[in-house]
C-alpha cells in the first residue's frame, strides 16, 4: 500500500516557492501585475491565476488534498460559483444536499433558475434518495460534510459510487473538516473546495477560497474562472501560504479541544443535545470514523430551559460571540441570528435548527480555560 504523504511536511514544503536570489527561508512575494510577455509560456497576469505565488499555493492545496492541481480564489463563494458555472449550463440539473452553507444555498436559489439550471435538495444522501432525484439531465452531485451547523456526515463512498455509475461530477465543500481531517479525493470525489477564510487561513484575517481536482477539471474551471475575475491578490496568497504552514498543528489542537468539550457538554444536565461526529451517540459516527482522520474542531449544542442562551453569550469572557469560524481563537454564534436568519422559524425547525442552538468553533486555547469559561457563563445564565 502506498504510504500517505505526511500532512505537516506538505503544509510546510509542498508547492514551495524558493527564493533563488538570496536563499531566504520564506518564499518571495511577486506583487507585479505587469510581466514580460515575451518569455516562453503563458502570459502572466493575476486574473489568470498564473502568477508565481498563485501557482505555488495551488500546488500546496492540491498536495494536501491528494489531487493533481488547484486554484486560489478571492473567497469561498468565488470558488464555488466558478465551479457551478464551469461545469453546469442551461438545461442541466444538479442534486444538492440541503444542509449546506447558507451562501451556497442562496446562490442556488438566486442564480440557478435565472440561467436555466434545475436543482433538487435532498434531506439525506442515500442511494434510494439519489435514485429518486436523478434525472436524464443531471450532471452534478454536490455535498458538504460535516455540515453546517448540525455536523451531519454524508457517506462519501455512497456519493462516489452513485456518481460514477451515473457519470456525474462530484463536488464537496470540505471546509469544516479541512485537508487534515478528511481527504475526499481518496474516496473518489472529483472536485474539492474550501472557504480558505476558515481553517486554511486560520487567523480570522484572510478571505479566500480554493478548488482542487484533476488537471482536466482544473483546466476547465480555469477557462471559466478567468472570465469572472475572482482571483486573489498575491500578497494575500502569500499570507495564506504562511498560515497553511501551521494548519496541521492548529487543526490537531482544535480537534482535540472539540472532542473533549463535546464529551463534557454531552454529560451536562442543562444541555439538551450536542452535535459532534466524534461522539459515539452521533447518528453518523460510524461513517465519520470510516472516512475522517479526526472529527474536526466544530461542534454545536443546545441548552434546555434551565439556561438562557442569550445571557450565556453575554457572560462568556474568553470565548467570543462572533461570525465565521476556524480561527485560533474560540468563537461561538447563534445560527438562528446569523447563517440561518433569513429562514422562517418553521423552516429552521424543519432543519432541526432551534433558537437555542449554538455553534462553537474551538480555538487552540487550553481545554480547561474553555471549560471554565463555559461553566462560569452557565452558572450566571441559569434561570431562577
Amino acid at each position: 500500500m502506498k504510504k500517505k504523504p505526511a500532512p505537516n511536511h506538505l503544509c510546510v514544503h509542498a508547492g514551495e516557492l524558493r527564493d533563488e536570489v538570496y536563499g531566504g527561508a520564506t518564499p518571495p512575494i511577486y506583487t507585479s501585475t505587469a510581466y514580460d510577455y515575451r518569455s516562453e509560456g503563458t502570459n502572466l497576469y493575476p486574473r489568470y491565476f498564473n502568477t508565481p505565488n498563485q501557482i505555488a499555493l495551488g500546488e500546496k492545496i492540491a498536495a494536501l488534498e491528494h489531487t493533481e492541481a488547484g486554484l486560489i480564489f478571492g473567497s469561498g463563494m468565488a470558488a464555488i460559483s466558478a465551479v457551478f458555472m464551469a461545469f453546469l449550463k442551461s438545461g442541466d440539473h444538479i442534486i444538492m444536499q440541503r444542509a449546506i452553507y447558507g451562501g451556497t444555498a442562496h446562490f442556488a436559489a438566486a442564480e440557478f433558475h435565472r440561467v436555466g439550471i434545475d436543482y433538487t435538495l435532498l434531506e439525506e444522501i442515500t442511494p434510494e434518495n439519489l435514485e429518486q432525484a436523478m434525472k436524464p439531465e443531471t450532471k452534478m452531485l454536490y455535498v458538504e460534510t460535516p455540515s453546517n451547523p448540525l455536523l451531519e456526515i454524508t457517506d462519501l463512498e455512497v456519493v462516489s459510487a452513485f456518481a460514477k455509475a451515473n457519470s456525474l461530477k462530484t463536488v464537496i465543500d470540505n471546509t469544516f473538516a479541512s485537508p487534515i481531517n478528511q481527504n475526499p479525493a481518496d474516496w473518489g470525489i472529483d472536485i474539492i473546495m474550501h472557504s480558505a477564510t476558515k481553517y486554511l487561513g486560520g487567523h480570522s484575517d484572510i478571505c479566500a477560497g480554493t478548488v482542487c481536482g484533476s488537471h482536466d477539471d482544473m483546466d476547465r474551471l480555469w477557462k471559466t474562472a478567468k472570465n469572472y475575475g475572482g482571483s486573489l491578490s498575491d500578497h494575500t496568497v502569500w499570507l495564506l501560504d504562511r498560515s497553511i504552514k501551521t494548519l496541521g498543528l492548529r487543526v490537531k489542537e482544535q480537534t482535540k479541544n472539540a472532542g473533549e468539550l463535546a464529551s463534557w457538554l454531552d454529560g451536562l444536565d442543562c444541555v439538551a443535545r450536542v452535535n459532534y461526529p466524534g461522539l459515539p451517540n452521533h447518528k453518523n459516527h460510524e461513517v465519520a470514523k470510516k472516512q475522517m482522520h479526526g472529527y474536526g474542531g466544530m461542534l454545536s449544542f443546545e441548552f434546555n430551559e434551565q439556561v438562557d442562551p442569550d445571557a450565556f453569550l453575554e457572560h462568556l469572557e474568553v470565548i467570543r460571540p462572533a461570525l465565521s469560524l476556524a480561527g485560533v481563537e474560540s468563537i461561538i454564534l447563534s445560527p438562528a441570528l446569523t447563517s440561518h436568519s433569513l429562514l422562517t422559524p418553521e423552516q429552521r425547525a424543519e432543519q432541526g435548527i432551534s433558537d437555542r442552538l449554538l455553534r462553537f468553533s474551538c480555538g487552540i486555547e487550553e481545554f480547561e480555560v474553555l471549560k471554565t469559561d463555559i461553566e462560569n457563563a452557565i452558572e450566571k445564565s441559569k434561570k431562577q
